[in-house]
């Protein structure tokens, strides 16, 4: 077991050097970093910005409007679910909106809350709105999949809520919530950081974006593609984790 999971590591490194060495080969055969810099010079130019007070005062802005965002999402999902489950009503109401946020493409979605809301609360608002429609609906297909006999014996055994909760909903939920989480992760942290190219607030990675293709500065360009990778991928590590040891903890 031990040696496989070596092999699958040693695997995907090799593919990251395997599409470096790519990139390297294209910049050198284009010869003009203005289109494509090397892996190098995009090295350089991020090791230049790191100890820049700007770089992160950006990070900490994006990171925390996203992470807001994310949390007020999760939070309001997962009672509106919780209520369409017990209310037909509340569920019917809120199926064409749903169906509306997720069939919009996110430019649109962000052009229109620019006319309500301060750029500054932007990716704040457009997180929330792209993740709400995921967590909602896998939750509620997770209740609607719980089984039926099991709720029939609780009631008849007059089971309580909380065990009801532990040993029957979290279970059948489990698979819904860990899909949901790894599925709205990504598109919270892309949606966030597009919201924020447009809509500019001060002081963002968004800007920063912005300003490095103003000014034709294809190496910061990177560089900060780099930095939002990287941040994606930590951000949605540590929410797996907490996920996977809330489940873990609720199933014991």
């Amino acid at each position: 077991m031990t040696s496989t999971i070596r092999e699958n590591k040693a695997l995907k490194a090799g593919a990251v050097v395997f599409w470096l060495v790519i990139w390297e080969i294209a910049s050198l055969l284009i010869g003009e970093e203005l289109f494509l810099p090397s892996p190098l010079s995009v090295l350089k130019r991020l090791v230049t910005i790191l100890p820049e007070p700007d770089f992160w005062s950006s990070i900490f802005f994006t990171l925390r409007c996203i992470l807001l965002g994310y949390i007020l999402s999760v939070v309001s999902a997962s009672v509106s679910a919780f209520l369409s489950y017990r209310f037909a009503l509340v569920s019917i109401i809120l199926d064409p909106l749903v169906r509306i946020v997720r069939a919009t493409p996110v430019a649109s979605i962000v052009i229109l809350v620019l006319v309500w809301v301060r750029s500054r609360y932007l990716s704040v608002v457009i997180s929330f709105m792209m993740v709400f429609p995921i967590i909602y609906t896998n939750l509620l297909e997770g209740l609607m999949a719980v089984d039926k006999n099991l709720l029939e014996a609780a009631d008849v055994y007059r089971i309580k809520t909380a065990k009801r909760l532990r040993y029957i909903f979290i279970p059948s939920l489990s698979p819904y919530i860990q899909s949901a989480i790894r599925t709205s992760l990504g598109l919270c942290w892309k949606s966030g950081i597009a919201a924020e190219v447009i809509g500019l607030p001060d002081g963002s990675i968004g800007e920063r974006v912005y300003e490095a293709k103003i000014y034709l500065s294809t190496p910061d360009l990177f560089a900060w593609t780099v930095v939002i990778i990287i941040l994606a991928f930590l951000f949605e590590k540590f929410f797996i984790y907490l996920s996977d040891a809330a489940m873990r903890r609720l199933e014991r």
